[in-house]
């Protein structure tokens, strides 16, 4: 047997390597955009700035030091200058493409910081697996603008792992999906009718508002926002405005709710305030031609006809009042039951006529139809 030369038994000693290997070395040289690495081979490996990091003005001497520790995959054996050609880089893809496939097989739920909002959704990276999630997938509601998403952690799944075609798709609105449907039936477990809650106002509508409950919504009709008229939710609210509200109805998994609390409610003392003799002051809240509705305080409105504007003869309110107008009345009738009260105006004023002529205008009054009245003030409430 021939003996083996000196160079054969030395190149023998090497282990062999070949490429998508990982191999691991001792960092002998660093330069700013350049890293030399010991790994057991004939040649050293050499690891670019590109190969190491995505950041092309990275200065690499910051980052890495001679006598490092470090692993890479083997790009090319021979870069055509003898030297092997690594990624840093790579391997980490190849790390982070692995825990994505077990990620993808277990159904396991990943965080990560989104890396970038791109055209049509998010990316996202670990350990240089990229991981696009589609606008459709980022919410379970319509988000026109990403742009807020830019950096933050978010918790996703894998639906698509297809790593030869780059196609890692992540998806994030069936955990949301879940999380709801998890605190919707926590929250109908323990709520009941007449319950008071604090909510946070999600959507404002002409009809009334929407309140998050924390896990599920409660519709606050316009009827129910106040004891007072409401001419429209959106002077009242805007959305984030936390709110106090109690449970007046739960229908399967609709929640009436109300801010018209039992306890406040105006008339409970109106009898009281509202005496009839008593003089009240009020605002010219609407006006009709038969009179004007007077708010004497949110919730009670009273009627003043047009035949107890003045002494004198008045035609319509609108000649005389003003929307808006603050004016002082008697009450001459309170009706609790009905919670109708009828105000006069002329009644406060001195007669400046013969005693005939102030018999006569006061009977005016006594002459209105007060049933006739009140189907009017029903009408005009309804309206």
């Amino acid at each position: 047997m021939s003996e083996m030369s000196f160079e054969q038994m030395l190149e023998d000693s090497f282990k062999t390597i070949r490429n998508g290997e990982v191999v691991e070395g001792t960092v002998i040289n660093v330069k700013p955009d350049e890293i030399a690495l010991n790994i057991g081979y004939k040649s050293d490996g050499i690891i670019t700035r590109s190969e190491y990091t995505n950041d092309s003005n990275a200065d690499l001497t910051t980052m890495v030091q001679p006598g490092d520790t470090m692993q890479a995959m083997v790009i090319k054996v021979n870069d055509g200058e003898g030297q092997v050609l690594l990624s840093y880089k790579r391997m980490l893809a190849e790390r982070g493409n692995q825990r994505l496939r077990e990620a993808f097989e277990n159904q396991e739920v990943l965080t990560a910081k989104v890396a970038q909002v791109v055209n049509g959704g998010l990316s996202v990276v670990m350990d240089e697996a990229r991981i696009f999630i589609p606008a459709s997938l980022v919410s379970d509601t319509y988000e026109r603008d990403l742009s807020k998403y830019n950096g933050q952690e978010i918790s996703f799944v894998i639906t698509e792992f297809n790593p030869r075609r780059r196609r890692i798709i992540g998806d994030r609105k069936q955990l949301l999906i879940a999380q709801k449907a998890k605190m919707q039936e926590e929250l109908f477990s323990r709520i009941q009718i007449g319950d008071v809650m604090e909510g946070t106002v999600k959507n404002v509508t002409d009809f009334g508002a929407f309140i998050d409950l924390g896990g599920a919504d409660g519709l606050l009709h316009i009827s129910e926002i106040s004891w007072g008229r409401v001419e429209n939710p959106k002077k009242v609210f805007k959305p984030g405005d936390v709110v106090r509200v109690f449970i007046k109805d739960i229908n399967d998994k609709k929640i009436a709710l109300s801010m018209k609390f039992p306890d406040e409610n105006p008339w409970n003392d109106a009898a009281e305030k509202f005496a009839v003799g008593n003089v009240v002051t009020g605002r010219v809240a609407r006006m009709t031609d038969f009179g004007a509705f007077v708010e004497l305080e949110p919730g009670v409105d009273a009627l003043l006809h047009v035949s107890q504007i003045a002494r004198e003869h008045v035609d319509k309110p609108s000649d005389v009042l003003q929307i808006g107008q603050e004016i002082e009345a008697m009450v001459v009738e309170f009706r609790e039951e009905e919670k109708k009260i009828s105000l006069s105006m002329k009644a406060l004023l001195a007669p400046e006529k013969s005693e005939k002529k102030a018999a006569e205008s006061d009977e005016d009054f006594a002459d209105v139809d007060i049933e006739a009245v009140g189907k009017e003030m029903e009408a005009a409430d309804e309206e």
